[in-house]
């Protein structure tokens, strides 16, 4: 039997495809202004008997081909307690998005909370972020782990924020001080939240951002080698589906 778990996010859609508890098929896609027909592009040539959709978008994959559908943070929680047993909570940080989940002894979710007002913390504004200070989305990080301590950005309002990071140009600051500062202000936010669940450890950091070179290296300096870094971290969400698609 092979099940599929799809998870159409704000940014991007990850497909995986299980067979006999082992992944044959992940693939990913931007979510463009139609996740549907991006979804039809990725399933297009592979085969499967069960699939389960969660995400941003799921409900447009309901509408469309009647998939069943599961919340971000059972698929997430399943996910990550089928990769990694004994993780106790989990940090995703998407495009649009952050969540901090909770998991009991037994990989089950018992709470969560998530920040889904704005774009502060969020992939999308460190995208932003990227573009003020005139780098390459996928070398912020890189760039910002050259930094030196010393700057602080007061606000996490995406819009503000933009307004301090021109400032601190305007006034001679380096790029990859405030590349740095700015990824601290994510990280503040993250370890806030974490705090307020009273997550317990180790936590399995998870999303897009957790490819981020400098967001591992600041989270690690708090949480060391309780914090986890899964080999597909944008994939944890479908492949939860996935493994939920089975039970159907």
């Amino acid at each position: 039997m092979r099940h599929a778990g799809i998870d159409i996010g704000s940014r991007s859609i990850e497909l995986v495809v299980i067979e006999d508890g082992e992944v044959v098929v992940s693939r990913q896609s931007e979510s463009g202004y139609n996740p549907v027909e991006r979804v039809q592009e990725l399933i297009a040539d592979i085969s499967f008997d069960k699939v389960m959709a969660t995400g941003y978008g799921r409900a447009s994959l309901e509408i469309a081909f009647d998939y069943p559908t599961i919340t971000e943070i059972k698929a997430y929680g399943t996910g990550a307690a089928t990769l990694h047993p004994g993780i106790r909570g989990i940090l995703d940080i998407g495009g649009q998005d952050t969540k901090v989940i909770s998991l009991n002894e037994n990989g089950k979710v018992f709470k969560f909370e998530m920040n889904d007002k704005c774009a502060a913390g969020t992939g999308k504004f460190l995208e932003l972020m990227a573009v003020s200070l005139g780098y390459q989305q996928n070398t912020l990080g890189l760039e910002a782990l050259k930094g030196q301590e010393g700057i602080e950005i007061n606000s996490m309002c995406a819009v503000f924020a933009e307004s301090e990071v021109t400032s601190l140009l305007a006034k001679g600051c380096l790029r990859a001080d405030i590349a740095l500062a700015v990824h601290q202000s994510v990280c503040r936010r993250a370890v806030g939240m974490i705090k307020r669940q009273g997550l317990n450890t180790p936590i399995l950091f998870a999303g897009g951002v957790a490819n981020n070179a400098c967001m591992i290296h600041l989270l690690k300096q708090t949480f060391g080698d309780d914090l986890i870094i899964p080999t597909s971290p944008q994939f944890v969400g479908a492949y939860g589906a996935a493994v939920l698609a089975g039970f159907l």
